[in-house]
């Protein structure tokens, strides 16, 4: 059986693992020991309450319980930007006109921003490959969202979420190579690892100030601006189904969408729902999978599982209470794993 839970100090190595198979792209899992101690150092830091609500990350690890291995990962940072600049481009239109010559011009154009500076941020979403079938991505992802219904009070009012934006077959970013490339003369997977080493805010401080012309670009570059990674087209559409989207800010080196939402407006704030634990009740089992949480910080975990909660209680296997280390008569959080609208195509 697969379980979610918080990161424990023990899971550095399992975590290594998983990050040798990410590659490039993903800056916030790098197969590094030392950043990756540090993190699970905060993450653990985090879950047990000895750092301000905003140093937070809350780092996740999906475990298939019958190996012990770790086989997934996925994060939620409480902030970002609070010690070193946050870019993104915004995309916005300059108007050139002349009244004499009947000329309206619009000119798409890129904005260095710090626009989403404080905002909390979904990341290090990763499955492993073997294990990417079933619902098992959708219950990797959407777990962070029942996290932040169950804690609401521990997050700003906006999320956002870098998506990896598009690369060819062979790791090629189009629209660094057009840009950023031509500041810095390294290619992508360099400016990449020095991202993974904090230096984004360094390299972005070297990017040009003054808004870029989008028509000034290649067209290989153009077209990928807001488009994401093959990979990463999955997870854009589950985020959206939560309640997330894209309000027209990219990213700086790669230009994937930067998606965001309203905490208050997640569909886990509106349709998750506490209920009692109780024993299994001779009652068919539902067709679609629900996601149960534990409701304690320290310890939150989540599975999926074939029951829902009828009249404030929901019945579970011993196995399944085990895998939650809550038992009858304990709160847990429950949600529907698809999206009511999705059962419906």
């Amino acid at each position: 059986m697969l379980v979610i839970r918080a990161i424990q100090h023990a899971d550095l190595d399992g975590l290594l693992a998983l990050t040798e198979l990410v590659g490039p792209g993903m800056t916030t899992l790098k197969p590094d020991r030392k950043a990756m101690a540090l993190r699970v150092e905060t993450a653990c830091a985090s879950f047990a309450e000895q750092i301000d609500p905003a140093e937070r990350d809350y780092l996740f690890v999906m475990e298939d319980t019958g190996t012990g291995k770790l086989v997934g990962a996925c994060a939620v940072r409480a902030a970002v930007g609070l010690h070193e600049p946050f870019y993104n481009y915004r995309i916005g239109t300059l108007v050139h006109s002349s009244k004499e010559l009947g000329v309206l011009s619009r000119l798409d154009t890129l904005y260095l921003s710090n626009d989403l500076t404080g905002s909390a941020e979904l990341c290090s979403l990763f499955l492993h490959p073997d294990y990417r079938r079933g619902h098992n991505g959708k219950l990797l992802s959407r777990s962070r969202f029942l996290f932040i219904a169950q804690f609401p009070h521990l997050f700003p009012e906006k999320l956002i979420a870098e998506m990896r934006g598009y690369q060819d077959t062979e790791g090629r970013s189009p629209f660094w190579d057009s840009l950023g490339k031509h500041f810095f003369q390294m290619d992508f997977s360099r400016a990449d690892d020095l991202t993974s080493l904090g230096k984004k805010s360094f390299i972005a401080e070297l990017m040009p100030r003054h808004p870029l012309y989008v028509a000034y670009l290649p067209q290989e570059a153009q077209e990928v601006i807001g488009r994401v990674h093959r990979d990463t087209a999955p997870a854009q559409r589950l985020l959206e189904e939560e309640g997330m989207h894209c309000e027209g800010y990219v990213d700086i080196f790669d230009a994937g969408p930067v998606l965001q939402a309203r905490v208050s407006e997640l569909r886990a704030l509106r349709e998750s729902e506490l209920a009692i634990l109780d024993a299994p009740r001779d009652v068919p089992a539902v067709e679609e999978p629900w996601m149960v949480a534990r409701t304690t910080l320290q310890d939150f975990r989540v599975i999926a599982a074939h029951a829902h909660p009828n009249r404030g209680r929901i019945g579970l296997a011993p196995e399944q209470q085990h895998l939650l280390g809550c038992r009858n008569g304990d709160p847990v959080r429950t949600m529907q794993l698809i999206p009511r609208k999705a059962n419906h195509g």
